[in-house]
């Protein structure tokens, strides 16, 4: 994958109309690994982190650099401007968990967020979300990413053996099967003589 750093925030205001999809830790709550999930609509930094800046800001204090993998980031700006202020962006190919997103603030420090893909399920994403803003979470962007690819894979074979199945009559043609040949040796049964 080609990783694209521009000089130049883009004067273009793409910034989404639709919800953010966010969910952090308690406050107040253990650190741990992760401190959340972000759920982005697209992988272009300058539509998607004034959205999510706008809602941490008031939470943690001022975000002022953020750092990601350029694995899953195709375009990776310098700098992108939010609400009254100008985030920086940095990156990390060897250093950071490509699943994740460094978050950070003058005056608070420093948060993790798992980064799930825009085009997860809603159903997955709602369960590595919940995973990631878990206090006492122990696993990293990486292993719930894992864990889930693992889950959607499992999946798949099931409902393909479940479609084989049926294909080939499923439970119905076990049961019409299972009772052809009981009813044959009942009807071929013949009365028994008398006396014997």
């Amino acid at each position: 994958m080609t990783t694209t750093i521009l000089d130049t925030p883009a004067v273009e205001d793409r910034t989404s109309s639709l919800p953010l999809r966010l969910m952090l830790a308690p406050a107040g709550t253990t650190p741990a690994l992760l401190d959340g999930a972000w759920w982005p609509h697209s992988r272009d930094l300058t539509a998607e982190l004034p959205a999510l800046t706008a809602v941490l800001d008031p939470l943690w204090g001022r975000i002022t650099h953020v750092t990601v993998n350029p694995t899953f980031w195709p375009v990776i700006p310098r700098k992108v401007p939010v609400d009254g202020h100008v985030v920086r962006i940095g990156w990390f190919k060897a250093e950071q968990d490509p699943h994740k997103l460094l978050l950070f603030s003058y005056t608070v420090g420093r948060w993790d967020l798992l980064v799930i893909p825009p085009e997860t399920s809603p159903a997955t994403a709602a369960r590595l979300m919940t995973e990631a803003a878990d206090p006492l979470g122990t696993r990293t962007a990486s292993s719930l990413m894992d864990a889930a690819e693992q889950r959607r894979i499992a999946e798949e074979i099931e409902l393909a053996l479940v479609s084989v199945w049926d294909s080939e009559g499923g439970h119905e043609a076990r049961l019409s099967t299972s009772r052809s040949p009981a009813q044959a040796v009942v009807a071929q049964i013949p009365d028994a003589p008398e006396g014997i």
